[in-house]
């Protein structure tokens, strides 16, 4: 499988827009490189850029970029809000994908080693890919900033890890290393006051305030000053005035979004600004954001509200957007900051993506597929979605307020079962097509005989599990169906009936699918199996059908 590493350097320079394409073009002159985001900050007067990649196209794509922004910023020029000690201030890789962390700072290392060499820039290791834990840290290292450097570079302690023992008026130095996923967030404040901002990012970020009284640090009986520790583990922060927004802000780095989320972190800042008489206003993200954490930032706003939590990824994400005001300061677009939708294959949803009308029209054309098993599959999705739709109608539904959370649950996990069905539609009609594709093959010598039936016998049992899976998840889908039937709102019962046939349709239709296709596979152990599955699970969906549609004409009673 592909190895996948996200590189995400910080060049000091937001905004000569020229300047920052000559690097970006660059990086995409590398093949194999996909660029995902370029973020300039004017105040900043930096650009955090994204790109993904195999690793050695990774190296070299930011030994380009680095290379480049050598040649095109000053450092003896530059101002700007963000601490910064070069053209390229730090250069972190971040593993994605089939690739460990020891790897990722291999490679690291390998990058450091050709800047400091090719380039003679001074390099400093920093996280994963720095063994000396006295100067892992990226703030540590870069203590004192560009200015400071001069001075800094000559002590023995701050040698480079690479690279000359001369600071690069022009160039300035370059932090390079490897380190798990950060966000770089930022949250915006009623207030111009960069005290007041630093107060509150004192308050909440890990390394506290050193105690003090009458102005004085306290020190314990070691005569060391005793420290204060925030109320966030793995955040760093401070606290700016932003002259292009007219706002101070609190800037945080997320180094462990699994120990301090994204909306935890919002929320604290919103309460120790509110203790300090000061209101959250918003907030901005800079670079790219996991999934993961605009659904989970998406829950968490609507469970407070007492709200279901089981409705679709899209509105989840929208609400974590509204409820943390990342559209504040400017447009926020899902579609380009979310690291999994750009690196989305379009063509692994193209049927799901069409309109209905569409949709239908192709189905209804020469074309062989979409077939049966990607109607099977939407036919499930169907039946569920309804089953979600009573979960989220009960949820909300007058005087059933301390009920909200069991339905929200319920609407939870039909919301998977909706999202597992989707993904087959596209999945099952992509089966047929690398069966025609095998069959395709050359088949002119023995050689070529043996492989083409190998591909064939392949693309086969995917066409099998494909359609195998849509029954699994139907018939699953069938409980949640009936649970709303038996305890949702009484004035949808129809809709859990409806939802119950689609589901039963699903699972007949998918288990012709896996028929028909099981018998060009050669494997009869293989296909006995999972024919007598198949057959086990259309007996179970039979009879439960025939309970919740009991139900269901009971409720009715006509």
């Amino acid at each position: 499988m592909q190895q996948i590493i996200e590189c995400v350097p910080n060049f000091s320079e937001g905004r000569d827009s020229s300047i920052i394409k000559q690097i970006t073009d660059e990086i995409e002159s590398v093949e194999g490189i996909r660029l995902l985001n370029v973020d300039p900050g004017k105040a900043t007067n930096r650009t955090v850029v994204t790109f993904v990649g195999d690793p050695k196209a990774v190296v070299q794509a930011a030994f380009r970029a680095i290379k480049k922004a050598g040649e095109v910023i000053d450092m003896s020029r530059h101002t700007g809000e963000h601490p910064r000690m070069g053209a390229t201030d730090v250069c972190p890789l971040i593993p994605v994908a089939n690739i460990t962390m020891e790897e990722t700072a291999e490679y690291a290392q390998q990058l450091a080693r050709l800047v400091g060499e090719d380039l003679q820039i001074p390099v400093y290791l920093y996280e994963h890919a720095q063994k000396n834990k006295l100067r892992n840290n990226l703030s540590v290292i870069r203590a004192g900033e560009y200015e400071g450097f001069f001075k800094k570079i000559k002590l023995p302690e701050w040698q480079p890890d690479f690279g000359p023992q001369e600071f690069d008026a022009k160039r300035g130095a370059t932090v390079i290393g490897a380190r798990d996923f950060l966000i770089a967030y930022n949250v915006n404040l009623n207030t111009t006051s960069t005290r007041r901002a630093n107060a509150i990012a004192f308050d909440v970020r890990e390394a506290g305030r050193t105690k003090t009284e009458n102005g004085k640090p306290v020190l314990d009986e070691n005569g060391k000053a005793i420290n204060v520790p925030g109320s966030l583990k793995s955040v760093k922060a401070i606290g700016w005035f932003i002259e292009e927004y007219g706002v101070a802000q609190i800037s945080m780095n997320l180094t462990n979004i699994g120990v301090t989320p994204l909306h935890i972190a919002f929320d604290e800042v919103c309460k120790k600004a509110d203790a300090r008489g000061i209101r959250v206003t918003g907030s901005e993200l800079v670079g790219l954001v996991p999934l993961q954490s605009m659904i989970d930032a998406g829950k968490y706003f609507l469970e407070k509200q007492q709200r279901s939590t089981g409705v679709s990824e899209k509105e989840l994400v929208r609400i974590a957007i509204k409820s943390m005001g990342l559209d504040e300061l400017s447009p926020f677009n899902p579609e380009e900051r979310i690291i999994e939708y750009l690196l989305k294959d379009k063509s692994d949803s193209k049927l799901i993506n069409t309109t209905l009308t569409d949709f239908a029209d192709e189905t209804a054309s020469e074309s062989p597929a979409p077939g049966g098993g990607s109607i099977s599959a939407y036919v499930g999705a169907l039946g569920i979605s309804l089953a979600t739709m009573v979960a989220n109608l009960s949820s909300h539904k007058k005087g059933w307020d301390e009920r909200w959370s069991e339905f929200s649950d319920w609407a939870d996990k039909g919301q998977h079962y909706k999202n597992e069905l989707m993904k087959l539609v596209d999945a099952d009609t992509k089966a047929f097509n690398r069966i025609m594709a095998a069959m395709s093959l050359s088949k002119s010598n023995e050689e070529e005989k043996k492989v083409r039936k190998q591909a064939i016998q392949e693309a086969t049992k995917f066409a099998i599990e494909v359609p195998f899976k849509v029954m699994q998840l139907s018939y699953e889908s069938m409980y949640v169906i009936k649970a709303m039937a038996e305890t949702g709102n009484p004035n949808s019962v129809s809709d859990a009936g409806v939802g119950a046939l689609c589901a039963r349709s699903a699972v007949m239709g998918a288990f012709m699918n896996v028929r028909i296709n099981a018998s060009g596979y050669d494997d009869k152990n293989y296909v006995d199996d999972i024919i007598t599955k198949g057959k086990e699970i259309e007996n179970k969906t039979i009879a439960l059908e025939a309970e919740i549609l009991k139900i269901v004409n009971e409720k009715i009673g006509m």
